[in-house]
């Protein structure tokens, strides 16, 4: 493992305030405000749109629509299907209709004032099941099947089936969207984004601007968060202030007030799920039939790749010999809805933790019993509903240490008795498991490039693709380039992600960035050192007469240089580079990786998606109050898989940081709409994510370092995404707490997020014998 201490490469900065993010970056005094006018209707047709007075307020530079745009007006990151700006109609409420260029906000909301635009509404798809009744949906279907599905379901001894609506959620960076564009000589534009993706930022800006891409070089130093929210939706602002500031010739910026960026913005899909299981009176899962409908919103953005993803975790972790997954994606008139930490896995885990949970009701058994019973073992039970073989099975080891270390059975016992014996507090307790697949599953996509340069006084600049959002990727790049070189990480900088340096890079996403990154700079490092290692031993043999130095026995460590069979034959590393440049050795080299090993076959559902797998668990125990819903999560006991972590404090940080978000996804963050199709929750105080009062009293986190059987960098693990969906183990503690009300003898009525409207319904229906619970004997009927 790595040194424990490591800590964030701009820890001091962001502490001291010096830490540049978009709005900071100094700009002269020609700075233009860009301001997005939006649509007011979720779906009506643009009957007539005038500018002429918007365009005389004094300090107005620029007022474009459609018309003015001089490339491509298309947006999409794999489907062209969303316009830049609104043309003949609008298709969701926030819509771009119209991008106004100013010297101050107040100019821009005066230009706003006078624009005229007649819309004539139209009827608006605002609900799953809307679009499933008006067969609006985006692209076809998608399965994976496995075994015999309906024969199983039929002569099974226990079926039951069921439906699970889970929710949206916003992405609450702090760091809103924000883009600011400065023209260059020619057509040239410099584009400073808040982006996952500056690739795919510099293609959208290029083609909206009609100009190659050679003439667009993105940059982002740093995000401030971004948890998939910027992977492909930071384009849209991008290329919004790219316009205005090719239309006015000056350094144009926009960045939204958070009111504006939650009701422009996509996010986490909502699902609805409908399932059927089948089981056996040990409660071992014999087959599995899910039905998986999103939202997509108005434009399909991500939203197959993410439905692909819920669809391939749709397992989790449990083998299942007769499985069927079908995705379809729904098409409504809301904003397209994008990536979130996890990227529809959360959504799938769900699902078939529903099942799991409510086989151990049906049966009278634990949950514990029942998931350890269906745990992906070896030989016959080791390969997924996609055919991909498991390799490396951390399951029983973390499900054996966590269950002693959390004293799950003793606590069960104290549950089940306090429950007993209080009527208007019930406590829950859930131990749940992630399984969650590493590598973008567009298998071309597992690529990264690096750029790394030492210079004469021994001081390493490292360029890469992958982009910091305050997850540690720079720290971790960092500290690669330092290992592999063997010197101290102060000599290390890595400079800010830029197109220019590394072309044709992949999203920050897929909890990859570090894997392709890390290799890639691996890959750099070992070229340059190839040079040194060849130039150094004909200098070590020419000033000493013994045996010649042989390459092989050159080794980088402590800041020297050194001959392992000579140790007298040594150089400081920094003399070293002095010396190689003045011998004429190259300094700098491109690093490449891919990869090794995956490939996915989308059609036919079938083939290894996934490098290896990242595992993990996590016990929560809750005390929900039975009069108000309200509940306090007790303790949380957490054991995650990090592999040879490469810092094991921001691994830490990452774990903690994604339970507690998903705690916000599985309790309090409840995104709604009216039925016009406005968010209603669009304001820290309408959308409640976790506070600092929200978090476990008692939270234990720790890390199982077994290196990964795959060969990664440094034989470590992804860890961004992962954890969240260790957060379902709070909300099903939530349940187990509320299905005490009725003595476990009937399957709540629970949704996600369990709300306290939630957790109240579902108590006073169990009060009242109105939940609906298929008797075991159920047989599901063709």
């Amino acid at each position: 493992m790595s040194n424990p201490n490591i800590t964030h490469e701009s820890a001091a900065l962001h502490v001291s305030g010096e830490a540049l993010y978009i709005d900071d970056i100094p700009v002269h005094e020609g700075l233009l405000t860009g301001y997005v006018v939006s649509s007011p209707h979720a779906y009506a047709r643009i009957k007539s749109l005038d500018l002429a007075d918007a365009r005389k307020v004094p300090g107005v530079f620029a007022i474009l629509s459609a018309k003015d745009i001089p490339g491509r007006n298309e947006m999409g990151p794999v489907i062209k299907d969303e316009p830049c700006l609104a043309e003949n109609e609008v298709i969701c409420i926030g819509q771009a209709v119209v991008l106004i260029a100013a010297e101050t906000l107040e100019q821009c909301r005066e230009a706003e004032r006078k624009i005229r635009i007649e819309y004539e509404p139209l009827d608006p798809v605002l609900s799953i099941e809307d679009a499933i009744a008006k067969n609006s949906f985006l692209g076809k279907p998608a399965a994976i099947e496995r075994g015999k599905v309906t024969e199983s379901l039929k002569s099974a001894p226990h079926t039951f089936r069921g439906e699970l609506r889970t929710g949206a959620q916003e992405h609450w960076y702090l760091e809103t969207q924000s883009c600011l564009c400065v023209p260059g000589e020619g057509k040239e534009m410099f584009v400073c984004s808040s982006t996952q993706h500056p690739s795919e930022t510099q293609t959208a800006v290029a083609e909206v601007l009609g100009i190659g891409k050679h003439d667009v070089v993105v940059e982002v130093r740093r995000m401030g968060g971004g948890f998939g929210g910027k992977e492909t939706q930071g384009n849209h602002y991008a290329c919004w202030a790219a316009l205005l500031c090719n239309a006015a010739k000056r350094p144009v910026k926009i960045c939204l007030d958070r009111d504006k960026d939650m009701i422009i913005t996509g996010k986490r899909h909502r699902f609805l799920s409908k399932y059927e299981a089948a089981f056996d009176g040990d409660g071992r899962l014999l087959a599995v039939n899910i039905d998986l409908f999103s939202d997509g919103g108005c434009a399909t953005d991500l939203s197959h790749a993410i439905m692909e993803r819920a669809m391939l975790h749709a397992d989790n972790a449990y083998f299942v010999p007769n499985f069927r997954v079908v995705g379809k994606v729904c098409k409504t008139n809301l904003p397209s809805n994008t990536a979130f930490r996890g990227f529809g896995g959360p959504q799938g885990m769900a699902v078939i933790e529903t099942i799991v949970d409510r086989v151990a009701r049906e049966l009278h058994k634990d949950p514990l019993e029942v998931r350890k019973l269906n745990f992906y073992g070896t030989d016959s039970r080791n390969t997924t509903h996609y055919e991909q073989t498991i390799e490396h099975n951390l399951l029983p080891p973390i499900h054996d240490r966590l269950v002693t270390s959390s004293d799950y059975w003793s606590r069960r016992k104290e549950v089940n008795l306090f429950n007993a014996q209080n009527e208007f507090y019930k406590k829950g307790l859930a131990l749940t498991p992630v399984k969650f697949g590493i590598s973008f599953t567009t298998t071309f996509l597992n690529q990264a490039g690096a750029l790394v340069h030492v210079y004469k006084d021994g001081t390493i600049l490292v360029n890469q693709g992958g982009t910091e959002m305050g997850q540690g990727q720079f720290t971790k790049m960092l500290h690669v380039a330092a290992r592999e070189f063997g010197v101290t990480p102060d000599r290390v900088k890595v400079n800010a992600t830029n197109t220019s340096k590394v072309p044709n890079t992949s999203a920050s996403a897929a909890s990859a960035t570090a894997d392709l990154n890390g290799m890639a700079v691996k890959n750099a490092v070992a070229t340059i050192k190839a040079r040194i290692v060849d130039a150094l031993a004909n200098h070590f043999s020419m000033q000493d007469t013994g045996s010649p130095s042989q390459p092989a026995n050159i080794v980088f460590e402590n800041n020297e240089i050194f001959d392992r069979e000579h140790p007298n034959r040594r150089i400081a590393f920094a003399t070293a580079m002095d010396l190689m440049h003045r011998s004429q050795v190259s300094l700098s080299a491109t690093g490449y990786y891919r990869t090794p090993g995956i490939g996915w076959d989308k059609a036919a559902g079938k083939g290894k998606p996934f490098f290896y797998y990242a595992y993990g668990m996590a016990v929560t125990e809750v005390l929900v109050d039975a009069l108000t819903g309200d509940h306090k999560i007790l303790r949380a006991d957490i054991l995650h898989d990090v592999g040879d972590s490469l810092a094991p404090g921001i691994d830490l940080g990452q774990i903690e940081g994604g339970f507690v978000q998903g705690c916000g996804w599985v309790t309090t963050e409840d995104v709604r709409w009216d039925a016009k199709g406005n968010l209603l929750s669009h304001s820290p105080d309408t959308y409640k994510i976790p506070t600092v009062c929200d978090i476990p009293a008692d939270f234990r986190v720790a890390t199982i370092d077994i290196p990964n059987g795959a060969e990664t960098i440094g034989r470590s693990k992804a860890v961004g995404e992962p954890p969240l969906m260790l957060s379902l183990s709070l909300w099903l503690a939530i349940k187990d707490a509320v299905s005490a009300v009725g003595n476990h003898a009937a399957e709540p009525e629970f949704s996600l997020p369990a709300t306290n409207e939630v957790v109240l319904l579902a108590m006073e229906k169990l009060r009242h014998g109105q939940s609906k619970s298929a008797p075991k004997s159920e047989k599901i009927k063709s």
